[in-house]
């Protein structure tokens, strides 16, 4: 036998269809928000995530799914969606679009090399937001607006949403000459990862896992005192609209996204949900000014934001939450007789047709074994047909629900079926 890879799942009848009720409820927040698909390669050039993700992160040091082709090219299995987003905005010329800011969602699978645990896996699912072309704060607000929506539109409830500026380019090397003057007498006490990162990008030694109960780390400086007045403003008008929007939020300075093309706003919405493990973030975003020149395109603002599938299902059953996925069949015809059993392949194929979950025996079981698979399959009707029905021209219709039984024209069992079920 052969075993599903290690860090990957099989989604399953009767559990995907909660993933679709997700997806959709999530595509339908977009569409109101006036955000358009966008679907790219699950490879990509790997030297799209050198330059754009960063060099010093973990993503690129450790964890992707890096191949060279026939061609001898390095290809990588996306780690994450930003990085092709943009790639695609730069190649296809979407900032000549007239409709600006050009406002996209995406969805689908995301790789990883790191251990599996709770809530994460090395191939998962990934929704995500990208603005681009606006340095308004406002579309700040609205992109963590809609990762909001997205949540509660579900039910959920125990919600955090924590926010941070990490400045302009200025602000940023204020910062990093203040975060270098501080860990570099002490470097020596840190992890390799940590000693590469000094000189290289030190804001990422604030979001090391190793190191996170070090004593310098608590007392590292932090970004909020080397905001320039163009910053502090700008920070000051995103929390002024998440005001204004009713959204509650945190401020938290120690706040660093993982990948090196954020600046001004990160944010981070977590559960609180009682036993959601340790690993609380739930999404997490901000904006990426920078990201669009460096892939060669011109200097364009951009804000996004990727939420796990994975995470939020396991956020849902945090809280109990079930979803209203419905799986029952609108009809199920049980024939008996030769005759019957073909004309019943007609009949559900027109039930189909007329928009309604229709199912029929294939096991030529007896008419007390298509009624327990009508009942496991939740059917509001069963339609039985006989040879002697057949004869006559009608059908009997059972409701599951009440128990009635009426006999009805084969002429009119569809519009029948169809009128009973709405």
């Amino acid at each position: 036998m052969v075993n599903i890879p290690r860090g990957t799942q099989d989604i399953l009848p009767g559990y995907v269809e909660k993933w679709q009720y997700i997806e959709e409820k999530a595509r339908d927040i977009c569409k109101r928000f006036n955000y358009k698909e966008i679907r790219t390669p699950i490879f990509e050039h790997t030297e799209l995530f050198l330059r754009s993700v960063g060099e010093t992160t973990d993503i690129v040091t450790k964890e992707m799914y890096t191949f060279e082709d026939r061609g001898e090219r390095s290809l990588t299995l996306r780690p994450e969606g930003t990085a092709a987003v943009v790639r695609s905005y730069v190649e296809n010329k979407m900032y000549g679009n007239p409709t600006q800011p050009t406002k996209l969602y995406y969805c689908g699978p995301m790789f990883r090399y790191e251990r599996p645990q709770a809530g994460r896996f090395r191939q998962f699912v990934q929704f995500g937001v990208e603005a681009l072309g606006s340095n308004d704060p406002a579309i700040d607000a609205e992109v963590i607006a809609l990762a909001m929506e997205i949540y509660k539109s579900l039910g959920l409830k125990k919600l955090k949403l924590v926010i941070n500026s990490l400045g302009d380019v200025s602000s940023r090397k204020a910062h990093r000459d203040a975060l270098i003057a501080h860990f570099s007498p002490r470097i020596n006490e840190f992890c390799s990862d940590c000693k590469s990162r000094l000189e290289k990008n030190p804001m990422r030694i604030l979001d090391c896992k190793k190191d996170r109960d070090h004593e310098l780390m608590q007392s590292a400086p932090s970004i909020l005192e080397y905001l320039n007045e163009d910053s502090s403003v700008y920070f000051d008008k995103v929390k002024s609209y998440l005001t204004d929007l009713q959204i509650d939020f945190e401020v938290d300075s120690g706040l660093v996204r993982g990948l090196d093309y954020y600046n001004h706003t990160a944010f981070e919405i977590m559960s609180d949900a009682e036993g959601f493990g340790a690993i609380t973030t739930l999404c997490g975003g901000g904006r990426y000014n920078g990201l669009v020149e460096g892939l060669g395109g011109p200097e364009t603002p951009g804000i996004g934001f990727a939420l796990s599938i994975e995470r939020l299902l396991a956020a849902l059953q945090a809280e109990g939450i079930e979803l209203p996925v419905e799986e029952r069949v609108d009809c199920y015809v049980a024939a008996i007789g030769d005759a019957a059993s073909s004309k019943s392949v007609l009949l559900v194929n027109e039930l189909r047709k007329a928009g309604l979950v229709a199912e029929k025996d294939y096991l030529n079981k007896k008419v007390k074994g298509q009624f327990k698979a009508a009942d496991r399959l939740q059917a509001k009707f069963v339609a039985i047909l006989g040879d002697e029905e057949l004869e006559r021209n009608v059908i009997n219709v059972k409701n599951m629900e009440t128990g009635n039984q009426e006999e009805v024209q084969i002429e009119q069992f569809i519009s029948y079926i169809l009128e009973k079920s709405h």
